[in-house]
Order: structure tokens, then sequence, then C-alpha cells
């Protein structure tokens, strides 16, 4: 038993997701002994502004660089990656500057039109966190791609000491939804500038002495065109579908509903940011080198999928069962209604959890317009749903449960689809 543990531990895969777990962990204790403190000095309305906000922040900056940066793992030279680095950069200072004079020029009709009259002073903090995400992504990939995980898990818990630390220590003093908002919308840029830091120190040559010819820059654009074509706005689409209940509930319900959802979403995102997103870091690479091998990439989703679904059944049923006494006690009684909102957001980011695996693959498996039409009929879906609690029931419970189950559905079917088109290439590549 002790020496296949030892073989266990001593895994290259297992041994990364432990690095970057570690760091996710300390940072998630700090979240966890934070967050009854921050709720109870801010408040349901607060949260809503912040959530808000962040809703919109989380449709555009996924796409700052138009996805060029997850490609930056897929090249087998680092010049070509290096490239890839430039033409994203290069992309998200376009971004930033065309979305900066949208907002100059039609703010007041944006404010009017989303109903965003509590946020309109903060939408100019947008194109700045668009930058912010952009370096971000940037420095983030190419920690994977060096498997610099250590870097990775050392960042990730300082940025949540400083970013935690200043809400509730200026919280102390003024409560604000407007700290919430700018502290959170500097969140990116602060991680960022943690990484290059700790980068520069690390790499002889320097992450963004980047010295690429026009002509060699083209030849990228065109190699990786399916980021842009198809991985862009399924990123897109997907980020405008996890963002919608916030913006919907809000237009809906008041942003009393949507402090409600967001508080939900930040507490089941913890296992998800846990271990999750470090296992989906780790798991890329892997599965890139295992299809440029010629692996069994359908044995390596399953097993994948099953861990997490075992590591993930605990957390999140208790969460089912147990959510408005939960939150009730942790967060105070003004939060009993999140509770409500958490039994069904947990059935669907149970689902979300466990496909990560198969959502890192489809790159791999040359599948990104299939997933891109699998975002938007997952975001119509959910559309219909959130409509159907509004315009029928007048209920934001009914509105959350209806979500909650379609999404657990359809995340369900993304993986058993992810699946059948993994063997499809692995029949391709000669397995049985």
């Amino acid at each position: 038993m002790k020496n296949k543990i030892n073989s266990i531990i001593s895994n290259p895969f297992v041994r990364n997701v432990m690095i970057m777990a570690t760091g996710t962990a300390a940072a998630q204790v700090i979240s966890i002994f934070m967050s009854p403190v921050i709720t109870r000095l801010y408040g349901p309305e607060a949260y809503g502004v912040m959530g808000t906000f962040m809703a919109i922040v989380a449709i555009l900056t996924p796409i700052a660089s138009l996805t060029y940066p997850i490609a930056i793992v897929l090249p087998k030279s680092d010049v070509e990656a290096k490239g890839l680095i430039k033409i994203s950069l290069t992309i998200c200072i376009i971004t930033a500057v065309i979305i900066s004079l949208l907002l100059w020029l039609f703010n007041q009709t944006i404010v009017d039109l989303f109903h965003l009259n509590e946020i309109g002073g903060f939408l100019y903090l947008i194109p700045i966190t668009i930058l912010c995400a952009g370096i971000l992504q940037v420095t983030e990939q190419w920690l994977i791609r060096t498997k610099q995980f250590k870097i990775t898990a050392k960042v990730t818990f300082i940025q949540a000491l400083l970013s935690q630390g200043s809400i509730v220590g200026i919280g102390l003093f003024y409560p604000m939804a407007q700290i919430l908002v700018i502290i959170q919308s500097l969140r990116e840029g602060l991680k960022a500038a943690l990484m290059f830091l700790f980068v520069r120190r690390k790499d002889g040559d320097h992450l963004f002495d980047l010295k690429s010819k026009g002509a060699f820059k083209k030849t990228l654009l065109k190699k990786y065109y399916d980021f842009p074509v198809f991985r862009a706005p399924e990123v897109f689409l997907n980020g405008l579908s996890q963002s919608l209940p916030i913006l919907m509930l809000t237009s809906f319900f008041g942003p009393v509903s949507a402090g409600f959802y967001s508080i939900s979403k930040t507490v089941l995102n913890l296992p998800v940011q846990l271990i999750g997103k470090s296992v989906g870091d780790v798991f890329y690479p892997r599965v890139s080198d295992a299809a440029n091998n010629n692996e069994n990439l359908t044995r390596l989703i399953k097993k994948a999928t099953i861990s997490l679904a075992i590591i993930g059944i605990i957390p999140f049923g208790i969460v089912i069962i147990f959510g408005p006494w939960l939150f009730s006690i942790i967060f105070g009684s003004a939060w009993l209604n999140a509770g409500e909102y958490a039994r069904w957001v947990a059935l669907w980011s149970f689902f979300a959890f466990i496909n990560l695996p198969s959502v890192k693959s489809l790159p791999v498996l040359s599948a990104q317009a299939f997933q891109l039409k699998y975002t938007i009929f997952m975001l119509i879906t959910r559309i219909v749903m959130l409509s159907i609690g509004y315009f029928v029931f007048s209920s934001d419970k009914v509105a959350i449960a209806l979500f909650g189950i379609s999404g657990a559905i359809l995340n369900l079917g993304l993986i058993l689809i992810t699946l059948k088109i993994s063997k499809k290439y692995d029949k391709a590549n000669s397995f049985s």
C-alpha cells in the first residue's frame, strides 16, 4: 500500500495537481475565513452591485485576446509560443482601446438599455480590467506551458491574501459597494504583476522580450485561426451564459437577488477553484502531450472525469441538502435565501466541475466548432429557463431552480458527446 501511494504521488501529473491545489487551497482558506466577515460588512445589495459588474467583466475579459493565449501551450517551439504571446498582447490592447471609445460615446445608452444604473460609474474600469486580464492570460499559459506550477500556486495565495485583506480592512471603515467593485476589478492585474515578477526572476530570457517578424505573425494567425474563429465566440457565449443569471436577476428582481446568486456561486466555486482549475490547468498540457504521443485520450478523459466526480460529490451534495441552514449560520440570517439558490446552483456546478477534462480536451480533439454550437444551445436554453421563472412563475427561486437543472443536464451531455468524439479520434489513431 505504501509503495502504491508513493507511486501515485511521484506521478508527474498528480504531483503538479498537488502543487497547484496547495496554492489554491491556501487562497481558499483565506476566502473561507474572510467571507463571513465580508458578507456581514457589505450585505446582499452591495454584493449584487459587485456581482453585476463582475458579470459584465466575465463576458468580456476571456475574449480580450481572442483566445490566442490558450494556444500558447500547443506549439513545440518556444519561438512560436512567444509569437503567440505578442499576437495576444497586441489584440488585447486594441480591444481595450475599442471598448474605451464605445464607453466614452455610449455609456448612458448602455446603462439605460441594460438597467445598469447601480454600476454606471464603474463601467470605465472595464478597459483597465481587460488589459490586466490579457496580460494575466498570457502569463498563466506560459507558466502552464513551462510547467512552472509552483509560481502559479504561490501567486494565487498572495493575491487572495492582499485582495481579501483589503476588502475587509477598508470595509471596516467604508463598507460600500464601490470598494468591492474597485478591488475585484484590480484582482487580475495584481495577479498578473506578481506572476510577471516571478517569471522574470526565473527565466533568463524575459517573457515579454519578443521580436517576431510580421511574416511570422501572419503565419501564426493563419495556423491558429480556429481559436479566434471558433474558440473566441464560444468563450464569449459561455461567459455570457455564466453571467446571464446575475444580469437577468438584476433586471427582473433587483440587486438583492443578484447578491444572493453571487454569494452562492462564490461559495460553490471553492471546490472548482481548489481542485477543478488545478486539474484543468495540468490536464490541458497532459492531454496535448498525449495526443502528440498517440496515447488513448478516451481513457485519459474518463479517468479524470470519474476522479473529479468522486471528489466533488461530498461538498456539492452537502450544499444541496443543507444549503439554507449553512448559509444562514455562516453568513448571517440575511443570506438564508442565498442558501436556497445554492441548492440548485450546486446541482449545475457539480456537473460543470466534472466536465473540465472534457472542456480542456476539445481544442486538442479539434472540436472547437462543436463546442461553439453547443455553447450557443446552452445559452439559449438558459435564457428560456430564467425567462420562464420570471414571466410564468414570477419567482426568482423557480428561475434559479430551472437554471440549475438545465445546467446539470447540459454539462452531462457535453461530457458524453466529448467522449464520443474522443473515441473517434482514438480510432483514427489506431486505438481499439
